[in-house]
């Protein structure tokens, strides 16, 4: 399948019909642009029955990046509108094979370890307290969320004895001072 095909696939399954595909195709910031509005859409649908067709289309993009942002946002989008762990890890599942064709071995790790992160986010919302060594195991951008959102005293307690920089540290031994305060 060309380039155009996959475009003009992605956009009007999206439902998405002001895009001009001739100029997407040339040029891969209208393209990364387009590619921004049907994950948008994808993830507004309740039905993700297509979003492993999606990735694949997409990850045929000629420049990885382009493809791995999308990719990324529409994961990132997926997962805030999830409660349930295993329901993301289900989902996510789906998609690895398609990930695993990218060629760059360091685009592939960075969507493995958001997926990773967002299976962590994903339990700790759901009530589970990780172990101190845990929090290793995620990013900084990830600690960062959880410390800015978390709602657990006792995970934001250990996040800020273990976060991974001063920053999220203080932003976790905060929040959990403030959470403290409020249910006294």
């Amino acid at each position: 399948m060309t380039l155009h095909a996959s475009v003009t696939e992605l956009l009007t399954g999206a439902g998405i019909l002001d895009v001009d595909v001739d100029k997407a195709v040339a040029d891969e910031h209208v393209r990364s642009s387009a590619y921004r509005r049907v994950v948008s859409v994808t993830a507004s649908s309740a039905n993700r029955d297509q979003d492993r067709a999606i990735v694949a289309t997409i990850l045929r993009d000629p420049v990885e990046l382009v493809s791995k942002t999308a990719v990324v946002a529409l994961v990132d989008s997926i997962a805030m509108k999830m409660t349930d762990p295993a329901d993301f890890l289900q989902w996510s599942a789906q998609l690895l094979p398609e990930i695993d064709r990218l060629s760059a071995e360091g685009h592939r790790d960075f969507i493995r370890r958001r997926i990773h992160d967002w299976l962590f986010c994903l339990s700790v919302r759901e009530g589970h307290v990780p172990a101190p060594t845990d929090w290793a195991k995620v990013t900084d951008w990830m600690q960062r969320l959880l410390a800015e959102e978390a709602t657990s005293p006792a995970a934001l307690a250990l996040l800020a004895e273990s976060g991974s920089t001063r920053k999220i540290r203080n932003i976790a031994r905060n929040r959990a001072g403030s959470l403290d305060r409020r249910t006294r």
